[in-house]
C-alpha cells in the first residue's frame, strides 16, 4: 500500500486550515508507523502546499520513506510554466526539492504526457536530472500503452533513462487499464501505481442505492451530481452487486476494492487517498484479505475485465480529450484562434 497525499483535508478544503495541515501531517505519521513507505504527491496538489506539508512530515525521518511526485500540470499563467519540456522541467524538479525539503527525490514521474513536446526531450532532461543526483528513478502517468511503448523505444535507441512505472487510476469499475495498459507495463518490466481503487468514493461503502451514510461528505457530492443521473445507472447498480459481494464475504466494500486493486499481478502498489487517520485504519486491514479464485470470477461477472463501467471514469477524460485536439495530425479539425482546433 502507498500513501497518497493530494491534500484534502477532513474539512473538505484542498489548502488546509492550520489544524487541517496538522491533521495530514498526524496522518502521515501514522501511515509511517503502519509500516508505509512511500509517499505520492505533485507538484500541483494545493499549488505547491501538499509537497511541503510532506517535507514538514518527514522532518528527522527522510531516508525511511520513498517520495514519489509529479511534474506537468499548470504552475501559474505563464503558459510556459507547464508540460513536459526541458525549460520546465528542471524549474520544475528544482521547486519540488524546496518545498519538499530534500536534496533528492525518489520517483519523479510525468503527471500526463505532453503531445506538443518530443518524448526524446523529456528523457533526455529527466536523464540529465537523474545522472546530477536530484531523482533517483523516473515514471510517467496517464500515458496509453502505445505512449508507454514509444516512450521505451526512445529511452533504449537514445541511451536515456527510461520510465520505471505508470500510475492509472484501477478498481472494480474502472478495469480500462487491463485490456493495453498493463499488458504493456508487465512486457516492459514496468510497476504500476494503481490509483483511485475506491473510484473516488463510489466503492467506499458508503454509497448505496438503498443505504446511504448521510454524514460522508463524499457521498454527500457524488449524490448531489452524480448518483442521481440516470446515465449513472449502470455504475450504481454495479457498485450494489459489489456491495452485496462484500457483505456475503463479510469484508468491508473499501477492503475489498484496495485488496482486489492490489491482487492484479501487474500492480506494483495502490495509492490510498486519505484524509484522516481514522480513513487509514479504515483501509490498512485490506493487505491482510486474500480473494480466492471464486470471489474474483465474481467480481468479473460483475464488470468485465478491461472495461469501464462508465467510460468517463478511465482518467481525465476531459484533458485526454483537450490533449487529442491540440494535435492537428490526428484530429484533422479546422485550427482555431490561437492555434488550437475548434472544439466539438
Amino acid at each position: 500500500m502507498l500513501f497518497g497525499s493530494s491534500m484534502r483535508t477532513p474539512d473538505g478544503a484542498t489548502v488546509p486550515s492550520p489544524d487541517g495541515a496538522k491533521e495530514g501531517v498526524r496522518t502521515i505519521h501514522a501511515a509511517l508507523d503502519a509500516g508505509i513507505n512511500v509517499i505520492d504527491t505533485a507538484d500541483a496538489y494545493a499549488g505547491g502546499e501538499s509537497e511541503e506539508l510532506i517535507g514538514r512530515a518527514l522532518k528527522g525521518r527522510r531516508d525511511d520513506v520513498l517520495i514519489a511526485t509529479k511534474a506537468h500540470v499548470s504552475m501559474g499563467d505563464d503558459p510556459n510554466m507547464r508540460g513536459n519540456s526541458r525549460r520546465w522541467i528542471v524549474r520544475a524538479c528544482e521547486a519540488s526539492l524546496r518545498r519538499l525539503g530534500t536534496d533528492y527525490i525518489d520517483l519523479y514521474q510525468m503527471h500526463r504526457p505532453d503531445p506538443v513536446c518530443d518524448i526524446d526531450e523529456t528523457l533526455g532532461v529527466l536523464s540529465d536530472l537523474v545522472h546530477a543526483g536530484k531523482i533517483r528513478y523516473i515514471g510517467g502517468s496517464g500515458y496509453t500503452g502505445s505512449a508507454i511503448v514509444e516512450a521505451q523505444w526512445t529511452a533504449e535507441r537514445r541511451c536515456r533513462e527510461r520510465f520505471v512505472s505508470e500510475q492509472a487510476p484501477f478498481s472494480m469499475i474502472v478495469r480500462g487499464i487491463e485490456a493495453d495498459v498493463l499488458p504493456t507495463c508487465r512486457r516492459h518490466r514496468m510497476g504500476v501505481l494503481a490509483y483511485a481503487p475506491l473510484a473516488h468514493g463510489w466503492l467506499s461503502g458508503r454509497l448505496r442505492s438503498a443505504q446511504q451514510d448521510p454524514t460522508s461528505r463524499r457521498v454527500a457530492a457524488i449524490s448531489s451530481t452524480q448518483a442521481a443521473k440516470p446515465s449513472n445507472a449502470p455504475k450504481t447498480a454495479a457498485v450494489d452487486a459489489l456491495a452485496a459481494l462484500a457483505d456475503e464475504i463479510g469484508v468491508p466494500l473499501a477492503q475489498l476494492a484496495v485488496a482486489w486493486s492490489a491482487n492484479h499481478p501487474a500492480v506494483s502498489s495502490v495509492i490510498v487517498g486519505v484524509r484522516s487517520v481514522e480513513q487509514l485504519e479504515g483501509l490498512l486491514p485490506a493487505m491482510e484479505v486474500t480473494l480466492d479464485d471464486g470471489v474474483l470470477d465474481r467480481i468479473d461477472e460483475i464488470v468485465s475485465p478491461g472495461t469501464t463501467v462508465d467510460p468517463n471514469d478511465s482518467g481525465d477524460a476531459w484533458l485526454y480529450g483537450r490533449l487529442v485536439r491540440r494535435d492537428v495530425s490526428v484530429n484533422r479539425r479546422a485550427t482555431a484562434p490561437g492555434g488550437l482546433p475548434e472544439r466539438g
